[in-house]
């Protein structure tokens, strides 16, 4: 009996070790760019290792939005300046259409050409030119000015 009482003891004390570990370097993880495929000023980028909170994707955004632009020329305003970025999950990587509700992309030439359509993140621009942000809790908006303001359900 207190062999097995050890063995839980040991067993608790290595998850309480392991999982605030976990949980550290989760967010630590490079977010991995595997596609871009573009139409017009609409971008989809397919990441993996995406940042989980809303503020962690809006810096990782202002972070590198910069590289974005010189290594893929995301965002790619229309002639009007507007864009639209959306970000995929691809975890799963891609699939052939089959599944209702996937997003396809007519740019590859072979079946397995769509995801699960599992967006993580969305940047676009409005008429003002300020920059507005959707992720799963709401959407946000940055003023030319910097500020970022969460916008209230309408």
């Amino acid at each position: 009996m207190k062999a097995n009482l050890k063995k839980i003891m040991l067993a608790l004390a290595i998850t309480s070790c392991a999982l605030p570990g976990y949980f550290w370097l989760l967010p630590s993880r490079p977010v991995e760019i595997i596609a871009i495929h573009q139409e017009g000023n609409f971008s989809e980028v397919l990441v993996k290792s995406f940042p989980l909170t809303d503020k962690e994707k809006i810096n990782w955004w202002l972070e590198n939005k910069d590289l974005l632009k010189m290594k893929y020329n995301i965002p790619a305003p229309s002639a009007s300046g507007n864009f639209y970025v959306n970000f995929w999950d691809f975890r799963e990587g891609y699939k052939e259409k089959g599944k209702y509700d996937r997003r396809c992309f007519d740019d590859m030439n072979t079946v397995k050409n769509c995801i699960d359509k599992n967006a993580v993140f969305s940047v676009e621009n409005n008429r003002k030119k300020e920059t507005l942000f959707t992720v799963y809790d709401g959407r946000y908006r940055m003023e030319k000015n910097g500020k970022i303001t969460q916008l209230k359900d309408e």
